[in-house]
């Protein structure tokens, strides 16, 4: 069969239309290779190897991310560069933008005579005007302060302990004339010096009860020796019995041997000797060994150093021979620094006691009665007004009389007198032309030595005085002050008695609980500022959420209980723990009644290195955390409130 002529022609037509498609798709995939061959030699020559390319026919898509606006920029100027720019699609995306983190704002404030120094970085926000002026005013005795400020500024968000912790520091500075305070948000670290280990304490007392509750406080501050002038020592040997009125020493070895001495004098305990800076000679404990034993050979007296100057003054009765032979000992064994002026007393004479004298005594009242003689008018008027601005215009009662007859150097006596009655709580001051006498009370535990110390230096090392000052801890204000521990234990004495209770279903203590409180607060008028946690706690009862903000607002309404009995709050702070620490077993009536309740925890700064020879007890002390517990509160049903009672912990000094 012969195929048609039409089927022929229809045949070729599509055979070469098939081909035509054939070759298009051809030309297609060469043309898509050699768009996506040139764009990604173009892409990998310029570094942007993370770009992903796809060509269909003469379109071209770009993909991947970007590590950032410019570089995807780049990407699509090199395509656009390559083929015609408006062939490609941009479907590229770029890497999500980091936050800046805010930067650590903190500030570091140096003082020292000179004026202060600040450095750091502050909030924009921060008035810094103010806070520039708040140090300016600190009061350091020659007017306002010089400031330095080297501060910069960041513009980002105050931190929320911000404003708390530069006030805080702004008070650390005005406490100490030489520091250096480092604050950042929520966390001070003071680096300072005191001049004793006494103002060392006090220093740390004083900054934990300024320090906001939530502050984290660091204290580094030492404490040297302290320096002692004139260097004196004091020792007297009465009946056999030998006693210090005052004693120095440059060492720690130094201190042992002289105590040794004195106990083999006869001395009664251990002793107390200052170990402080300003000796005369490195001699000097061999020295006073040497001039102790003389005095014990002679069977007593009394025996002064002041600095080189020695005075050796005999019992009243010591054989004229005995008192010769020991001397001349002591002059040729002392090191040849030293100066020694030796006395033995005339027995005193009848008529002695009619010699002139002058009396001044301090009642425990703090009246003051001056009596017997003085030498010129102008040495009456110099001990009234001495003793006025000492113990208060309208407590002295000038009763002397005048007697010219008396020698030159009366007046100095008699202001040292006074000057050495202003040192006790109660007392009396005789001078004579002989001897001076101060006998009395003191809150002053280093009294005797002060007094000793003063009579030395200004009336001579060869003065006739006898001190006899007792030491009352009652009479000391500060050893009176009741330590943060033992604020805490009498209100835990308190709440073991009594209980706080609250409303039912409420968070305002009930009339019950309103004694209780003014008890505690009775307390803690005595304390001062302390650092007090008081904690609301709750049973398992209810949603915890709910029990949170029960105890919170517990805590809270008792810490507005104090504050509304004039109570100095600002160290405290109020926190609800809900029923996360339970102290007894929520499945009983018992357990619950147990764990609802108010607890008061006494908070401390966080360790603070400290130096000292004797005070290692008091530095472990320092670094350790404390807490008390407290009261217990109702549910909300009218349950009675119970409490945890806590332990007392001693502090060591």
């Amino acid at each position: 069969m012969r195929i048609s002529s039409a089927y022929i022609v229809a045949a070729t037509f599509a055979i070469g239309a098939l081909l035509s498609v054939i070759t298009a798709a051809l030309a297609v995939d060469v043309i898509e290779d050699s768009t996506e061959i040139s764009l990604r030699g173009g892409l990998d020559e310029n570094g942007l190897h993370w770009a992903e390319i796809q060509a269909d026919g003469l379109r071209v898509t770009l993909s991947g991310t970007a590590p950032s606006e410019a570089r995807r920029f780049k990407a699509l100027s090199v395509a656009g560069g390559i083929v015609d720019a408006a062939r490609v699609i941009d479907e590229m995306s770029v890497k999500p933008f980091k936050t800046v983190a805010p930067p650590r704002f903190s500030v570091e404030i140096l003082r020292n005579e000179t004026g202060i120094s600040l450095i750091g970085l502050i909030p924009r926000a921060t008035d810094r005007d103010a806070l520039l002026t708040r140090l300016r005013d600190l009061d350091d005795g020659d007017g306002r302060v010089e400031v330095s400020d080297f501060l910069e500024t960041a513009d980002y968000p105050v931190p929320e302990l911000w404003p708390g912790t530069i006030d805080f520091a702004i008070e650390a500075t005005a406490l100490l004339s030489r520091a250096k305070i480092s604050a950042n948000a929520g966390e001070v670290h003071v680096t300072a010096m005191a001049d004793s280990r006494a103002a060392r304490r006090k220093l740390q007392a004083e900054l934990s009860r300024l320090a906001p509750p939530e502050l984290r406080l660091a204290m580094d501050i030492s404490a040297p020796r302290p320096a002692i002038t004139p260097f004196t020592l004091r020792l007297l040997i009465r009946d056999g019995i030998a006693r210090f009125d005052a004693c120095s020493a440059d060492t720690e070895a130094a201190r042992e041997r002289i105590l040794a001495a004195a106990r083999k004098a006869g001395m009664e305990g251990d002793g107390t000797c200052t170990i402080g800076l300003g000796v005369p000679t490195p001699r000097w404990a061999a020295a006073v060994e040497t001039a102790i034993a003389a005095l014990d050979d002679l069977g007593g007296g009394a025996l002064t150093f002041a600095d080189t100057d020695v005075s050796l003054v005999a019992n009243e009765g010591t054989d004229q021979a005995r008192f010769d032979t020991v001397v001349g000992a002591l002059e040729n064994d002392l090191p040849e620094v030293f100066s020694l002026h030796a006395t033995l007393p005339e027995h005193e004479q009848q008529e002695a006691r009619a010699a002139p004298e002058f009396t001044a005594t301090l009642s425990p009242e703090g009246l003051v009665q001056l009596r017997g003689r003085l030498r010129t008018e102008q040495t009456r008027r110099a001990a009234n007004s001495f003793a006025k601005a000492r113990f208060g215009a309208a407590a002295v009662h000038m009763a002397a009389r005048l007697d010219d007859t008396l020698p030159a150097r009366w007046t100095i006596r008699v202001l040292t007198a006074l000057d050495a009655l202003a040192r006790l709580s109660n007392g009396v001051v005789t001078v004579t032309q002989e001897r001076l006498t101060v006998s009395g009370d003191t809150g002053q535990p280093d009294a005797r030595a002060d007094i000793a110390r003063l009579l030395a230096d200004k009336l001579g090392e060869s003065a006739r005085f006898e001190i006899d000052v007792t030491y009352i801890e009652q009479l000391d204000p500060v050893a009176q002050m009741p330590t943060p521990e033992e604020c805490v234990a009498d209100i835990n004495a308190i709440l073991a008695e009594n209980k706080i209770s609250f409303e039912p279903g409420s968070t305002t203590p009930d009339a019950a609980a309103a004694g209780v409180i003014s008890d505690i607060a009775d307390v803690l008028k005595e304390c001062g500022e302390i650092r007090l946690e008081i904690s609301g706690h709750t049973d398992s009862q209810g949603r915890a959420e709910m029990n949170q903000r029960l105890s919170k607002a517990r805590a809270q309404a008792v810490l507005n209980a104090l504050r509304a009995r004039r109570i100095l709050t600002g160290s405290f702070v109020a926190r609800g723990y809900g029923e996360e620490q339970p102290i007894a077993d929520n499945d009983t009536e018992e357990g619950r009644e147990a764990n609802r309740r108010i607890e008061f925890r006494l908070l401390r700064p966080e360790g603070a290195e400290q130096t000292g020879e004797s005070d290692a007890a008091e530095d472990a002390d320092a670094a350790t955390p404390d807490s008390t517990g407290g009261t217990g509160g109702d549910d909300g049903d009218g349950g009675a409130n119970t409490q945890k009672k806590a332990g007392k912990q001693d502090e060591q000094d």
